[in-house]
């Protein structure tokens, strides 16, 4: 009967470990340039520089923003969302995953609200190029960004915005 009962706890045991694996979960297309990040937007001119007295044009300092996956999960596609936090916009972006650059071709509709075409250009994740303030390094984000119904371009004679920093650490420390 003892030879049984350690059978029976033998295959009781090799059942539980095998059924107890885990299955590794993948990652999406786009992950090395999915991420949170906190930016600062300044107005630039027509060849995309920064002019003097734009740098943080809002006043608004860092903002949080979100690039992400599309459901095509191909590698080839990235929303760029703002959570409402600089001009309440979101939308599809072509990609390129080796390169880590990111662009609208030309405007596309804005998926937030309607009425405004976006336009990305030279939208680039650079691995470390950024530091966090405790000193560590972090991923780098930048792009250039124009409105079409935007009416601070020809009041204030900039033409558009460069969205740059760095990638959120999730450390209180950096915030």
């Amino acid at each position: 009967m003892k030879k049984f009962a350690y059978i029976f706890v033998a295959l009781f045991t090799v059942l539980v470990v095998t059924s107890c694996s885990k299955d590794e979960m993948g990652g999406t297309a786009s992950e090395s340039m999915a991420g949170q990040w906190y930016v600062s937007v300044d107005g630039v001119d027509e060849n995309g520089e920064v002019i003097d007295g734009f740098e943080d044009f809002f006043y608004d300092g860092r903002q949080m923003i979100l690039t992400y996956n599309t459901a095509a999960n191909d590698g080839k596609e990235l929303y760029v969302d703002d959570l409402n936090a600089i001009w309440e916009f979101k939308v599809r972006t072509q990609a390129n995953v080796a390169n880590g650059t990111f662009a609208t071709e030309g405007a596309v509709a804005n998926e937030t609200y309607d009425g405004c075409d976006v336009t990305i250009t030279g939208g680039k994740i650079l691995p470390k190029a950024g530091r966090q303030n405790n000193g560590s390094p972090a991923d780098s984000i930048v792009f250039w960004v124009t409105f079409s119904d935007d009416t601070y371009t020809a009041r204030y004679g900039h033409s558009g915005y460069r969205v740059s920093g760095i990638r959120y650490s999730g450390l209180a420390e950096n915030d």
